[in-house]
């Protein structure tokens, strides 16, 4: 089968499968699946971009993800006067303090070579570092200590929430320029580990600094970027539309509402997947593909390996922020504890490997499928093991040990599914295209 009739038959059973739920459970369920799945999908783009074009190996996408919800909070939350009068000033000069110590090393770096400029450059980081704790901790504590209750951090911009989704790119691609200028000479199993140690890194302080985050404490009511459902049952035009379909108001608002997410996500993950396929198909993306299937013939050939990891490193995570971003729109709360680097970058990169590594359609189906059977696994395990144990007394133990394990299907299905890809089909569902030279 042709790669392109494989994708109309595996997009045409994803979508049946969505449409099952719809009319087996509930239409809102259904659509809260298809707005997750769209944000995995997008998210699975970005592992693909990393991986499938060039072969890094990125555990750290959580970390960028969280970045990308850190975001709703500055564009979309209002500002706290009262904190930014306790202790903005001190994190203004804070930030001062730290722009001086970088350009103040830089030029150290610069005009003075050797042992004596490294010298140099230790002392103005640890002056530095005096300096701007002297700022920062009276500032933090400050605003941490205003109305701790209900805020005890300086809030947003005020700004639609949708602009969020942009930032949290840009704070993502910033965080792996970084990134990418320490690890990205690496090793393959260094740069896993040294990413993974990062996201930890960048979690952890998402965590704790409350006067950014309000750490464990979470942000929560962030607006939204389409209409509210209590909105909607009192707007005279959506009562007559819920009466001409012969829809309750309140199912007719959950619907919508969860449909204009879908417009939007749908809207981000197209131009992303465009975007995406034209840099997989151009000059660019080629000669990223030989320098993942050949490191040391493309260096051999003038190509600056380690510019063009960076670059592409940068890109990937972009679009992980966005969906982060995303995400964190969908549920109107950033949750810094919810972000698990392990558990939920293993399922990020089984939506590569499943979906096919290499190849847009294929990542973007894998994230579609693995979400869908993350979510359904659940409650198609209780059913399952209810069926299974009917004809057992209620009282039985091992009948109560089957139903109580039902929760326990999700890691099982995401095992038994990547072992049955990796035997029958190892490059994913939707295989990369491989172009062979014309003689």
């Amino acid at each position: 089968m042709s790669n392109r009739n494989r994708i109309i038959v595996l997009y045409s059973i994803m979508a049946g499968l969505l449409l099952l739920v719809g009319f087996g459970q509930s239409w809102t369920l259904s659509l809260t699946i298809l707005n997750l799945c769209l944000i995995s999908a997008i998210m699975a783009l970005g592992v693909n971009i990393q991986w499938g074009y060039a072969g890094l190996f990125n555990v750290g996408i959580m970390g960028f993800a969280a970045l990308g919800g850190l975001a709703g909070i500055v564009v979309s939350m209002p500002p706290v006067p009262g904190a930014w009068e306790a202790g903005g000033t001190g994190i203004g000069l804070t930030i001062v303090a730290l722009v001086g110590t970088v350009g103040l090393i830089v030029l150290a770096r610069k005009n003075i070579h050797g042992k004596k400029g490294n010298f140099v450059a230790i002392l103005i980081a640890v002056a530095g570092y005096f300096v701007i704790r002297h700022f920062f901790d009276p500032a933090v504590a400050a605003i941490e200590g205003y109305d701790a209750a209900r805020t005890g951090y300086l809030g947003g911009l005020g700004l639609p929430i949708i602009f969020s989704w942009l930032v949290g790119g840009v704070f993502a691609a910033g965080a792996a320029w970084m990134v990418g200028k320490i690890a990205l000479g690496l090793r393959a199993d260094y740069l896993a580990i040294a990413t993974l140690g990062i996201s930890e890194i960048i979690i952890a302080v998402l965590r704790n600094e409350e006067w950014l985050t309000r750490g464990v404490k979470n942000v929560s009511g962030l607006p939204r970027p389409v209409a509210y459902e209590v909105q909607l049952q009192q707007a005279p035009w959506f009562l007559d539309l819920a009466t001409t379909l012969n829809l309750n108001p309140v199912f007719a608002s959950a619907l919508y509402v969860r449909l204009s997410y879908a417009i939007l996500f749908a809207i981000v993950l197209i131009i992303i997947m465009f975007l995406a396929e034209r840099a997989l198909n151009s000059p660019w993306g080629r000669m990223m593909r030989a320098i993942r299937d050949n490191r040391d013939a493309a260096e051999a050939m003038g190509k600056d390996v380690t510019r063009r990891h960076l670059q592409v490193f940068i890109l990937g995570s972009a679009v992980v922020g966005i969906a982060g971003a995303m995400l964190t729109t969908l549920d109107g709360q950033f949750t810094p504890g919810q972000y698990q680097p392990l558990r939920f970058t293993f399922l990020i990169w089984v939506m590569v490997i499943v979906g096919g590594s290499g190849n847009n359609w294929g990542a973007v189906l894998g994230g579609f499928l693995i979400w869908f059977v993350w979510v359904e696994a659940e409650p198609v395990g209780g059913w399952v093991m209810s069926v299974l144990t009917s004809g057992m007394d209620p009282s039985n133990p091992v009948r109560a040990q089957l139903v109580d394990a039902a929760p326990y299907m999700r890691p099982l299905m995401m095992g038994l599914i990547l072992l049955l890809c990796l035997r029958f089909s190892p490059r994913g569902l939707i295989p990369e295209r491989i172009s062979r030279a014309r003689h």
